[in-house]
């Protein structure tokens, strides 16, 4: 049974790409993916944030992947920026590439920094899988 996402008629629509709520029917597999951020697999890291952010993505559809998983699967993103998007669209058309049917719950948030000074992304995930 597929994941489930819903947006109440009693509360306004979302106001970007995301789902207010994402049910999860029984049976299924939780996967907890750690901050993920928007370093390349030879651990280089893109300068812009849109470009960090669409490396964060990819990985994360790696990592699910390496699981058996899809971007379907994915029940909630949260977001960490350093900075707000010059480009609000540009990440749009990220999610809604990479997450076609349906948008998953999701925060987006914008901190004062990340662990790492280069870094101004990251992304931890919840996905459940059968």
């Amino acid at each position: 049974m597929p994941l489930e996402r819903i947006n109440p008629a009693s509360v306004a629509k979302p106001i970007a790409f995301y789902s207010h709520l994402t049910v999860v029917p029984p049976g299924h597999r939780f996967l907890y993916l750690a901050g993920q951020v928007g370093n390349r697999l030879d651990g280089s890291i893109p300068e812009s944030m849109d470009e960090q952010f669409e490396q964060t993505i990819c990985n994360i559809v790696a990592i699910l992947e390496s699981q058996g998983a899809g971007a379907d699967d994915v029940v909630r993103l949260n977001c960490y920026v350093t900075e707000r998007p010059a480009n609000f669209e540009r990440i749009g058309r990220s999610l809604r590439s990479t997450f076609p049917t349906a948008a998953p719950s999701q925060t987006f948030v914008i901190v004062a920094g990340l662990a790492v000074p280069q870094l101004k992304v990251e992304i931890d995930v919840v996905a459940a899988i059968m």
